[in-house]
């Protein structure tokens, strides 16, 4: 089988390598284009990545030679990748304006930042639960004038561990009126490293900006339905 050609965006931060590894053998996508900061622009991957590759396992092969382009110029992934999976870490704003470009040119964004999660017309996706949502892109095309570009986003990662197992009680007649959300998001996700994390020990209100703020909005858009106009 032919593999999907796609490309990441912000592929030299945390994210980004992630999603490298992850993509790595996969039976369905081939990774063809890497793109980042300017400062990474024109380097060979491995080299971008030279002394901060965070992942524990070697460079995946077929990467590690890929070209770095400037994700700030949408234009250069044109005829390189079919879609991308976006990793920016910049300002909101900017990673809005510039996930639209992508979608501008015709090329579908898969995003795990945050920037779009509460725009309208964007689906937040949890596919097991709300793959009707996908519906909302048609109209999200129809609103910019996009062919065959778009923009889909997943929830924040803490949401993504327990999202299941309220559907599943949702589904089956229980209803969820109230619950208490307890995550390690500020040993983990803040990328609090190694053996330095035991200074969390007996520190029972680890926090993390926002985080109240996002398990509360996120789930209801995820578990909310799609009407017609």
């Amino acid at each position: 089988m032919e593999k999907i050609k796609v490309g990441v965006l912000g592929a030299t931060g945390m994210v980004g390598q992630r999603y490298i590894k992850l993509l790595e053998n996969h039976p369905w996508f081939e990774v063809t284009y890497v793109a980042a900061s300017p400062r990474s622009a024109g380097k060979a991957y491995k080299d971008a990545v030279k002394n901060r590759w965070l992942i524990g396992a070697e460079i995946p092969a077929g990467v590690a030679d890929l070209v770095v382009e400037d994700a700030n110029d949408e234009k250069k992934a044109l005829g390189k990748c079919q879609f991308v999976f976006s990793a920016l870490e910049m300002g909101k704003e900017e990673i809005k304006a510039l996930e639209a470009a992508y979608a501008a040119e015709g090329i579908p964004v898969v995003s795990n930042a945050s920037a779009n999660r509460w725009t309208e017309d964007v689906p937040m996706l949890v596919p097991e639960i709300n793959y009707s949502h996908l519906d909302v892109i048609a109209e999200q095309k129809k609103h910019h004038g996009w062919d065959k570009g778009f923009i889909a986003v997943k929830p924040n990662c803490s949401l993504q561990t327990y999202m299941m197992p309220i559907h599943a009680l949702i589904q089956a007649g229980y209803p969820i009126k109230r619950m208490i959300v307890t995550t390690l998001q500020a040993t983990s996700g803040a990328g609090y490293p190694g053996v330095p994390s035991f200074d969390m020990i007996d520190n029972i209100v680890p926090f993390i900006g926002g985080e109240e703020e996002k398990t509360e909005k996120e789930c209801l858009k995820i578990l909310g339905k799609v009407q017609d106009g």
